[in-house]
Protein backbone atom coordinates (compact mmCIF):
# COMPACT_ATOMS: atom_id res chain seq x y z
CA UNK A 1 0.00 0.00 0.00
CA UNK A 2 1.24 3.57 -0.86
CA UNK A 3 0.82 5.67 2.55
CA UNK A 4 1.18 9.65 1.89
CA UNK A 5 1.69 11.19 4.16
CA UNK A 6 1.64 15.31 4.65
CA UNK A 7 3.71 17.51 7.34
CA UNK A 8 6.04 19.79 7.59
CA UNK A 9 10.21 19.86 6.94
CA UNK A 10 10.61 22.04 9.85
CA UNK A 11 11.20 19.86 13.35
CA UNK A 12 9.46 21.97 15.59
CA UNK A 13 10.18 22.17 19.65
CA UNK A 14 8.16 18.75 20.69
CA UNK A 15 10.66 16.12 20.64
CA UNK A 16 7.45 14.08 20.67
CA UNK A 17 7.14 14.98 17.29
CA UNK A 18 10.33 13.87 16.20
CA UNK A 19 10.32 10.21 18.10
CA UNK A 20 6.52 9.72 16.30
CA UNK A 21 7.35 10.16 12.75
CA UNK A 22 10.28 8.09 12.90
CA UNK A 23 7.59 5.18 14.69
CA UNK A 24 5.12 6.23 11.93
CA UNK A 25 8.28 5.59 9.92
CA UNK A 26 9.39 2.28 10.79
CA UNK A 27 5.73 0.96 10.94
CA UNK A 28 5.25 2.04 7.48
CA UNK A 29 8.69 0.44 5.93
CA UNK A 30 8.20 -3.27 8.39
CA UNK A 31 4.69 -4.01 6.89
CA UNK A 32 5.86 -3.30 3.39
CA UNK A 33 4.20 -0.27 2.43
CA UNK A 34 5.44 2.57 0.53
CA UNK A 35 5.96 6.19 1.44
CA UNK A 36 4.85 9.20 -0.34
CA UNK A 37 5.62 12.27 0.84
CA UNK A 38 6.83 15.86 -0.21
CA UNK A 39 11.08 14.81 -1.05
CA UNK A 40 12.53 16.91 1.61
CA UNK A 41 15.23 15.71 3.48
CA UNK A 42 15.08 18.38 6.36
CA UNK A 43 13.16 18.14 9.49
CA UNK A 44 10.41 15.49 9.96
CA UNK A 45 10.20 14.77 5.88
CA UNK A 46 13.73 13.77 6.54
CA UNK A 47 13.42 12.05 9.42
CA UNK A 48 9.97 10.38 8.26
CA UNK A 49 11.67 9.08 5.26
CA UNK A 50 14.86 7.95 6.90
CA UNK A 51 13.48 5.85 9.24
CA UNK A 52 11.06 4.15 6.52
CA UNK A 53 14.42 3.22 5.00
CA UNK A 54 15.98 1.77 7.30
CA UNK A 55 12.96 -0.25 8.00
CA UNK A 56 13.39 -1.78 4.94
CA UNK A 57 10.74 0.41 3.04
CA UNK A 58 10.14 2.26 -0.13
CA UNK A 59 10.28 5.75 -0.01
CA UNK A 60 8.66 8.11 -3.41
CA UNK A 61 9.38 11.67 -3.21
CA UNK A 62 7.60 14.32 -5.13
CA UNK A 63 9.18 17.63 -5.30
CA UNK A 64 8.66 20.69 -7.19
CA UNK A 65 11.67 21.87 -8.92
CA UNK A 66 11.91 25.33 -6.92
CA UNK A 67 12.51 22.91 -3.97
CA UNK A 68 15.09 20.90 -5.99
CA UNK A 69 16.54 24.20 -7.27
CA UNK A 70 17.44 24.97 -3.29
CA UNK A 71 19.13 21.61 -2.26
CA UNK A 72 16.42 20.03 -0.18
CA UNK A 73 15.99 16.95 -2.15
CA UNK A 74 16.68 13.66 -0.19
CA UNK A 75 18.98 11.00 -2.82
CA UNK A 76 18.77 8.11 -0.76
CA UNK A 77 15.30 7.64 -1.12
CA UNK A 78 13.98 4.89 -3.93
CA UNK A 79 12.61 7.39 -6.27
CA UNK A 80 12.05 10.94 -6.81
CA UNK A 81 9.77 12.71 -8.98
CA UNK A 82 9.91 16.23 -9.84
CA UNK A 83 7.18 18.72 -10.55
CA UNK A 84 6.86 22.05 -12.18
CA UNK A 85 4.87 23.35 -8.86
CA UNK A 86 2.94 22.27 -5.80
CA UNK A 87 -0.35 22.27 -7.79
CA UNK A 88 1.43 19.37 -9.54
CA UNK A 89 3.22 18.00 -6.75
CA UNK A 90 -0.33 17.42 -4.77
CA UNK A 91 -2.03 16.04 -7.74
CA UNK A 92 0.82 13.34 -8.49
CA UNK A 93 0.54 12.84 -4.51
CA UNK A 94 -2.96 12.11 -4.44
CA UNK A 95 -2.41 9.87 -7.74
CA UNK A 96 -0.29 7.48 -5.75
CA UNK A 97 -1.70 7.23 -2.28
CA UNK A 98 -3.72 4.25 -1.27
CA UNK A 99 -4.51 6.24 2.17
CA UNK A 100 -3.41 9.68 3.42
CA UNK A 101 -2.28 10.69 6.70
CA UNK A 102 -1.84 14.17 8.11
CA UNK A 103 1.00 14.12 10.50
CA UNK A 104 1.34 17.57 12.53
CA UNK A 105 2.44 20.42 9.71
CA UNK A 106 2.38 23.58 9.03
CA UNK A 107 0.34 25.42 6.29
CA UNK A 108 0.91 23.18 3.82
CA UNK A 109 -0.04 20.24 5.30
CA UNK A 110 -3.30 21.53 6.57
CA UNK A 111 -3.36 22.91 2.67
CA UNK A 112 -2.80 19.40 1.35
CA UNK A 113 -5.09 17.68 4.07
CA UNK A 114 -7.72 19.86 3.21
CA UNK A 115 -7.79 18.71 -0.34
CA UNK A 116 -7.54 15.19 0.73
CA UNK A 117 -11.26 15.77 2.69
CA UNK A 118 -12.79 17.77 0.19
CA UNK A 119 -12.30 14.76 -2.24
CA UNK A 120 -13.62 12.22 0.44
CA UNK A 121 -16.23 14.46 1.14
CA UNK A 122 -17.47 15.02 -2.32
CA UNK A 123 -17.20 11.12 -3.60
CA UNK A 124 -14.20 11.70 -5.47
CA UNK A 125 -11.53 9.43 -3.11
CA UNK A 126 -12.37 6.35 -1.52
CA UNK A 127 -9.27 6.10 0.82
CA UNK A 128 -8.40 6.38 4.51
CA UNK A 129 -7.82 9.78 5.55
CA UNK A 130 -5.75 10.07 8.74
CA UNK A 131 -5.80 12.93 10.87
CA UNK A 132 -2.69 12.01 13.29
CA UNK A 133 -3.60 14.09 16.58
CA UNK A 134 -0.77 13.42 18.23
CA UNK A 135 -1.23 14.95 21.58
CA UNK A 136 -4.07 16.83 20.31
CA UNK A 137 -2.50 18.63 18.20
CA UNK A 138 -5.71 18.69 15.66
CA UNK A 139 -7.91 18.79 18.26
CA UNK A 140 -9.06 22.25 17.08
CA UNK A 141 -9.70 21.32 13.58
CA UNK A 142 -12.03 18.69 15.03
CA UNK A 143 -13.75 21.09 17.07
CA UNK A 144 -13.94 22.80 13.66
CA UNK A 145 -15.10 20.17 11.55
CA UNK A 146 -17.98 20.02 14.68
CA UNK A 147 -19.13 22.89 14.36
CA UNK A 148 -19.84 22.56 10.80
CA UNK A 149 -22.07 19.79 10.76
CA UNK A 150 -23.22 21.77 14.30
CA UNK A 151 -24.46 24.45 11.80
CA UNK A 152 -25.47 21.95 9.39
CA UNK A 153 -22.83 23.51 6.74
CA UNK A 154 -21.32 19.94 6.41
CA UNK A 155 -23.40 16.68 7.49
CA UNK A 156 -22.30 14.29 9.49
CA UNK A 157 -22.39 11.28 7.51
CA UNK A 158 -20.14 13.11 4.82
CA UNK A 159 -17.42 13.56 7.15
CA UNK A 160 -17.52 10.04 8.29
CA UNK A 161 -14.58 9.48 5.96
CA UNK A 162 -12.57 11.82 8.28
CA UNK A 163 -10.86 9.60 10.43
CA UNK A 164 -9.02 11.40 13.83
CA UNK A 165 -6.06 9.14 15.42
CA UNK A 166 -4.01 9.76 18.50
CA UNK A 167 -1.82 7.11 18.26
CA UNK A 168 0.21 5.03 15.71
CA UNK A 169 -2.41 1.64 17.09
CA UNK A 170 -5.08 3.65 15.88
CA UNK A 171 -3.53 4.53 12.26
CA UNK A 172 -2.78 0.61 12.20
CA UNK A 173 -6.21 -0.22 13.19
CA UNK A 174 -7.99 2.38 10.30
CA UNK A 175 -5.09 1.22 7.95
CA UNK A 176 -5.60 -2.54 8.51
CA UNK A 177 -9.36 -2.19 8.38
CA UNK A 178 -9.84 -0.60 5.22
Amino acid sequence: MNITVYLGSNEGNDPALKTAVRQLGGWIGENGHTLVYGGSKRGLMGELAESVLMAGGKVIGVEPQFFLDMGFDYDAITQLIPTKDMSERKAKMIELGDAFIAFPGGTGTLEEISEIMSKIVLGHLHAPCIIYNLNGYYDDLRRLLDRMVETELASEELLKGIRFAGSLREITEIIEGT
